[in-house]
């Protein structure tokens, strides 16, 4: 009788050890998202808008975490050698994930090491101005670079970031000569052209339309060819003269490879639920980007393997290097 209430005794003991070892139900603690550029730009208004509501959903606090430097590089490896358990968190857009490795092959992670969870948002680039240039148009734009050329400087949120690129096509398109001015996110640029220390910027919508309705900034086009309905006072570049012009810009969210496959459906179902509430769909949509969000991890990754021939096509062709 003795043994077998030791052989019980033991037995529990060991089922009570086995369920204490068993890993808390996700999410059981905070949650960092981290941003590749500094505060101020679209990634981080991205990021906060969805944070808020993303954190009610999954009943833990949501911390942004800015990590600015080499076209948001940095934070794309940083995530990508993060613990796989759904904890830490990337907001990228196509500079992270397909320009970035197309332009230098030996960065510290590979695109294989970041896993897709959904697309979140979509909208057009603007191209804006300093007010005291005296431009007013893209026609008149590309007539004063051609006039002097390398004279005008443009900014961008970084070497290798969408904007770079888009400015890139559009000089590759125009033959307009300008000279590229890249910081570490889309706020200091945007406020370099409104200082007058750069002349020209390609940036997202929540950093260029704020300003430009402040009247700091003259928006001249949206990079959509036949324009965007977020934006209806600008024209888009077939309007603005260059029909074969057209360029979408987004964010998603990714997470470390290797993060399990229920993590990462909460972490989708979370993020789909937090954009789509009303809040943070009209805070973004005043700033001229829309919510646009992946029915599921699978389909995100068909998405990301088209739109990334895309950039990778343009690097090439537009013959953009980074030192």
């Amino acid at each position: 009788m003795k043994s077998t209430k030791l052989v019980l005794a033991l037995a529990l003991a060991a089922f009570g050890a086995s369920a204490w070892a068993q890993p808390a139900a996700y999410p059981s603690k905070s949650i960092t998202v981290v941003v590749g550029f500094a505060p101020g730009g679209a990634a981080d208004f991205v990021a906060r808008a969805m944070s808020v509501e993303f954190s009610k959903v999954l009943g833990q606090s949501v911390v942004v975490e800015n990590k600015p430097g080499a076209g948001s590089s940095i934070a794309a490896e940083m995530v990508a050698k993060s613990k796989p358990d759904g904890y830490t968190l990337l907001i990228a857009s196509p500079a992270a994930i397909s320009v970035n490795p197309a332009l230098n092959p030996k960065l510290g992670y590979t695109p294989r090491d970041l896993f897709g969870v959904t697309k979140v948002t979509t909208s057009p680039l603007v191209m804006a101005v300093n007010p005291a240039t005296g431009i007013n148009s893209v026609k008149e734009l590309i007539a004063a670079a051609k006039k002097d050329p390398g004279k005008l400087n443009y900014s961008t949120s970084g070497n290798g970031s969408a904007p770079h690129l888009g400015m890139a096509l559009f000089t590759q398109l125009t033959g307009a000569q300008m000279t590229h001015i890249p910081y570490k996110g889309g706020g200091p640029a945007i406020m370099s052209v409104i200082a007058g220390d750069t002349q020209v910027t390609f940036g997202t919508s929540p950093t260029v339309l704020p300003q430009a309705k402040g009247g700091k900034l003259r928006a001249l086009a949206v990079s959509f060819r036949d324009g965007s309905p977020l934006v209806p006072d600008l024209p888009g570049m077939k309007e603005a003269g260059l029909p074969e012009y057209n360029l979408e810009f987004w964010y998603g969210v990714f997470v470390p490879a290797g993060t399990p496959p229920e993590i990462v459906k909460k972490i989708h179902d979370a993020a789909v639920t937090a954009m789509q509430q009303p809040s943070v769909k009209a805070a973004l949509a005043r700033e001229g980007t829309e919510v646009s969000l992946s029915g599921s991890p699978e389909k995100f990754a068909a998405f990301l393997v088209e739109d990334g021939k895309f950039w990778v096509d343009l690097v090439k062709s537009a013959n953009v290097k980074v030192d």
